[in-house]
């Protein structure tokens, strides 16, 4: 009859774990070492017990192996970093990829297309979504709108302002001209009234002074 098979567990026992830990340490070196020699291979094991102890065997320096270990784990990192890189564009560039379809099948149903795949709350959804939609165009509308207006009414308040500033220089200009005429017909009746005044004064000649007596 065979031994009984040892169920692979924790064992409760103080004692008994460490006897099992001595035991098994020794033959787990001894194995290290016959694949060591038989398969012409580095190897080197570490084992550290429950207490914090040091347990090692190395079929060659233990530094030396540990150098290759780490050299060997530092490519292995880099070589699998490109693969990761990768992977996450490729998840990146499919959501991307799904965002754009559903936004262009959102689109065409807002264009009453492929409207057969939608339910009635689906439907109902689509409704409110493009009355929100024509009432905010509206209302972009009607604030361009009255901007416009508001410009509209300021142009015209200035040319109605530059309007009047224009007919209060012409009148400026025109009660000026005026005075300029009146004052020149003073003058020139003046210098006619002068004129007559000075023919008048003038004695006219007697026939008879102008013969000498007899």
């Amino acid at each position: 009859m065979g031994r009984e098979k040892i169920k692979i567990k924790k064992i409760d026992n103080l004692t008994a774990r460490r006897v099992a830990f001595s035991k098994r340490k020794r033959g787990l070196i001894k194995k290290a070492q016959e694949l060591s020699i038989l398969c012409d291979a580095d190897v080197s094991l570490i084992i550290f017990s429950a207490t914090g102890k040091l347990h090692e065997f190395s079929s060659s320096s233990m530094e030396d192996t540990l150098t290759r270990y780490v050299l060997h784990s530092n490519s292995v990192e880099k070589s699998a970093q490109p693969c990761l890189a990768l992977q996450k564009e490729n998840s990146h560039l499919e959501m991307l990829h799904k965002e754009v379809k559903d936004m262009a099948r959102k689109l065409r149903q807002m264009r009453g297309e492929d409207l057969e795949v939608l339910d009635v709350d689906e439907l109902g959804q689509l409704e409110n979504k493009l009355e929100a939609g024509l009432s905010l165009v509206i209302e972009t509308e009607e604030e361009r709108a009255s901007t416009e207006i508001n410009k509209l009414q300021r142009k015209e308040a200035q040319l109605i302002k530059e309007n009047k500033q224009l007919k209060q220089k012409l009148e400026t200009v025109n009660s000026e001209s005026d005075n300029v005429v009146v004052e020149a017909e003073g003058m020139l009746l003046e210098s006619v009234n002068n004129v007559s005044i000075g023919s008048n004064s003038v004695a006219p000649l007697d026939d008879d002074s102008s013969h000498p007596s007899s």
